[in-house]
This record gives C-alpha cells, structure tokens and sequence, in this order.
C-alpha cells in the first residue's frame, strides 16, 4: 500500500499507549449516528426479551465488525490486499465500491444531514433561530471543512480522535446514560412481534444490518497506516496491536450498545422503531434543555469522527489505486462530493446504493471469512476464494434485484425454504466455502509454501490504469 503522508515514523509513547488510543480511535469511526439510534429502538420493541436481542445485536454488530478489522490487518495492506488474493480486476472493483457506497457517495452525506437534523436544528430551535434555507448548506461546509483539517494527516488520526474526541464522546454518552437509567425503571410494554418469536435472531439481523461489517472493511486500511506510524512495521506486529485495539473498541461498542438499549426500554415514545425520536425524549425527560446540548454533542462527535474515517480511507484507497494523484486531493475532491450530495438531497444516491449494500454486504464478509481461513492455512488458497465469492456475488445480486423490484430469482429461491433476501446467502457460500478447501487441500494448495502477496498495489494500479 503506498505511504500516506505522515511525520511520525518512529514511535513516540508506549505501545500500550498506542494500541489504547488506536482502539479509541476505532470505537468513535465505527460509532456513527446509526449506531446511536439503533439500539434504543431495540430496547423499546423488545420487551421482556431484551438481553436476547442485545445478545444477537452485539454478536453480528460488533463480534462480526471485530473479526472483519483483524481479518484485514492480517493481509498488511488492508482490504487491497484482500481482494487481490481474488484476482487483480475483482482487487480494483470491490474495494471501490465498498468506498464509494459507504463513502463520499452515501454514508458521508449522511452523517452530515444527520448530524444537521439531530444536532445543529434542535440547537438553533433552542436559541428561539428558524433555520433558514441556507442553514444546511452552511452546516455541511463546516462540518466537511473540520473534517477535511482532521483528515489530512492520517498518521495523525489516532492521537486527534483517540486523545481528545472519542473521550469527549464517552462522557458525554455515560451522562446520558447514567442520568435516564438512574431516575427511571423500564417500561411495561409489550415486545414487538419479530422480538417475541425469534429475540435472538433478531437481534442477530438487526446488528448484520447496520453493515458495519463494510466499514471495517474500510477503517482497516485507516488502523494500518495509524500502527504503522506509531512503530508497528511488521504485518504480525500490526496484527496483535489490531487484536488490542479492536478488542478495546468492540468492548466499549458493547457497553454502549447495552447503555442505550435500556435507555430505550425506559423511555416513551409512540412509535417504537424511532430512535432518534426516544433519543429526544430521553434526553428532555433526564436533563430538560440540556440535554438538548448533550444530544447534540453526542451526535455531532459520533458523526465528525465516522465522517473523518470514511473521507480518510476513501482517499487512502483511491491514492493507493491511483498514486498519480496525491492523498490531498482525493480527500479535497471526496469531501467535495460529500457536500454535493448533502445539499441536493439523497432520494436519488439511496435508490442506487440500497441495492449495492445488498450486493456488496455477501461478498465483504466472505472475503473476510475465507481470510480468516487463509491464515490458518500454510499455504496459498486459490479455489476458497474463488468459489464462496463468486456465489456470494451470485447471490448478493439476486437480493439486489429483489430491491430493485426484479423478485423472480429470489421468488425461486425462495421455494427452497432457507431463503431470505437478507441472509439467505449464508448457508449456500459457506457450503461452497468447504468445497473449494476441499479442493486446495486436494491439489496442494493448502500446505504449498505462500508466495509474497506484497505487491497488490502494484496489480491494481496496472488494472486501473490498463481499464477494466
């Protein structure tokens, strides 16, 4: 992976240091503002089932997430090198996608109009203001500016957010709840019915459906180049400072995730599936106007930090890619697309990347599944990665064209019993999964000496630059 800029080459604290505020820093990138609303929702919809739920959530929104960043790590060059091991073309287009749907083209818009009905609307209604038409526009450019300063030194990532941000963000969440927990007692209302039948599949879908699973995808290459920095050189090193620090940033997920899951438990509100609704009730019933100003700062913190990771890695990806063009620039022209489409509207960018999540979300997880299994493995695996991707490929496109409206394929699918448009793919790809071990264990594949998988930028910028 090309260097990204960076001015600290040696290490400057302890390595116990680092890993800490790395893991700060990987818990505020992944803590976005869906995040903070689903799991009050989860609270308020599963009545006495709760611990179940929280259970499944936790499981595939942050064990899943966890797996994916050390999965990364293990390749050294992020999901680059990942993809690679498929092939050179499939190494440019995956990861591209990946950083574009959750990028500059939908989840960074997102995090700045959040932030702006969450945020800086409820604030300014305080102070008796009417936001004006112009009021976005001027919020976006703020918020885009101060993430553009923060991501300009990468290296710098981990002290910025991991330091100062991410502590500001844990107090400011520990206040809220602390103080509704404390002076109230759950609610007794009824569970939904999805939450009565199956709790803790339910739980495990709507943490799989948060696709936090891409994002580590993408903040893996932002933790690399973070550990690098800080003295972590070899691809072993990285790995076990990984594993501490995703291990910090998944335990504190959790924690937070349970924190707000019994706050929606204690919290009224008429529509239980509005999370940002029990958020605002929860903040008003425990702290009156001030909690209108912690709600804000919670918000605005959770998405400045996921809005700097994904500008930051977009621009990492794409300079690896495309080394031609300096880091600065690709950050300058993907936070300029972000301020684009956050002022036009995102009707449009969500018809399209809807149906990409649901292709994308298969193949991201295999990729990082047949990983985990390379790594166990002495030598270099061809047909386990071939195999389970490309019909995670097949099959994440039959969801995606049920999105679209074209249902036959997944109507036909359906007559099996064991589909579902979401996680239907599951047990097909991981029966193929075996095959192709099967089939690497049969031809030598398996205890074959590893050949040096360094040179996947090499491969992928020829492919960039040679076309599709």
């Amino acid at each position: 992976m090309a260097d990204l800029p960076s001015s600290n080459s040696g290490r400057t604290s302890s390595p116990a240091i680092d890993v800490i505020t790395t893991g700060l820093m990987l818990f505020a990138l992944f803590f976005g503002a869906g995040n903070l609303i689903f799991p009050p929702v989860l609270g308020a919809s599963a009545g006495d089932h709760l611990w179940q739920v929280v259970l499944g959530f936790c499981l595939t929104g942050v064990l899943l997430p966890l797996i994916a960043v050390i999965a990364v790590s293990t390749s050294g060059e992020g999901i680059l090198g990942l993809a690679r091991r498929v092939g050179p073309t499939f190494g440019l287009l995956m990861p591209l996608a990946v950083y574009l749907s959750i990028g500059p083209m939908y989840a960074v818009p997102r995090v700045v109009t959040v932030s702006y009905e969450l945020a800086t609307r409820p604030v300014l209604e305080l102070t008796g203001m009417t936001p004006g038409r112009w009021a976005l526009t001027i919020h976006a450019a703020v918020f885009l500016g101060v993430c553009l300063v923060l991501g300009l030194r990468p290296s710098k990532l981990a002290d910025r957010i991991g330091r100062w941000l991410t502590p500001a963000l844990l107090a400011l969440i520990v206040v809220l709840c602390a103080i509704t927990i404390s002076s109230t007692v759950p609610l007794d209302r009824p569970a939904q019915p999805d939450y009565v039948a199956e709790p803790l599949v339910t739980g495990l879908t709507r943490g799989y459906l948060t696709m936090d699973v891409l994002a580590a995808t993408v903040f893996g290459i932002v933790v690399i180049q973070s550990l690098r920095s800080q003295g972590f050189h070899s691809t072993n090193a990285v790995t076990k400072a990984t594993i501490g620090a995703g291990t910090l940033a998944a335990a504190l997920l959790a924690a937070v995730y349970v924190g707000l899951a019994m706050i929606g438990a204690r919290t009224q509100g008429e529509d239980v599936s509005d999370g940002t609704a029990l958020l605002r009730n929860a903040a008003d019933a425990a702290l009156g106007s001030t909690g209108v100003i912690v709600l804000a700062g919670i918000v605005l913190l959770a998405c400045l930090t996921t809005g700097v990771g994904l500008l930051s890695s977009f621009a990492a990806y794409a300079h690896s890619a495309w080394p031609k063009v300096p880091f600065a620039s690709w950050l300058s022209g993907s936070t300029a697309v972000s301020f684009a489409l956050a002022n036009l509207g995102l009707t449009t960018v969500l018809a399209i990347i809807s149906p990409l999540t649901l292709l994308l979300y298969p193949i991201a997880i295999t990729l990082v599944a047949v990983t985990l299994v390379d790594a166990a493995a002495p030598g270099h695996l061809r047909m386990t990665y071939l195999l389970p991707v490309a019909t995670a490929i097949v099959l994440g496109a039959v969801s995606a064209a049920a999105d679209m409206g074209w249902t036959a394929p997944s109507d036909l699918l359906a007559r099996t019993g064991i589909w579902n448009d979401s996680t239907g793919w599951i047990l097909p790809t991981l029966v193929v999964l075996l095959i192709g071990v099967g089939i690497d264990v049969a031809t030598g594949r398996w205890s074959r000496p590893a050949s040096d998988l360094s040179g996947a930028d090499d491969d992928v910028a020829r492919v960039a630059a040679e076309g599709f």
